[in-house]
């Protein structure tokens, strides 16, 4: 008997889960976001193809493997400048090497290590003894 109510009352939770789900407002709106993030994709992906060889285009994808958020700032700038008219032929992979070094150049951080000599005087190793 207990299984039997255990059954009911996971169909019930199933169909009002199913229920608000099917009935939510907005949920049209989450297809229709799906499918505009979709058709941009596509469209960044013919431009890239129109603007990179073979080569680039195999280098460009590496690259998105290993580091995605290089790869996603490159390919925005090649379609901007792609858009602006500023590539009048395709991009080698020599032409994306160098777009890429002035990427790194451009996004590299500086590193600084500080070392507060008040700080380690106060914390010595001699007082463990």
């Amino acid at each position: 008997m207990a299984d039997e109510e255990l059954e009911t009352i996971r169909a019930k939770r199933m169909a009002e889960l199913q229920q608000q789900l099917g009935g939510a407002p907005g949920m049209g709106q989450n297809s229709e976001d799906q499918e505009r993030m979709r058709q941009q994709q596509e469209m960044k992906n013919s431009i890239l193809s129109q603007v990179l060889d073979q080569q680039a285009r195999a280098r460009l994808n590496t690259i998105a493997l290993t580091k995605p958020e290089k790869a996603k700032m490159v390919e925005s700038m090649l379609v901007q400048m792609a858009q602006s008219g500023q590539l009048q032929s395709k991009l080698g992979e020599d032409q994306l090497k160098g777009l890429l070094e002035r990427v790194s150049y451009q996004t590299q951080k500086t590193t600084t290590v500080k070392f507060d000599r008040r700080r380690a005087a106060l914390d010595s190793d001699d007082d463990d003894f």
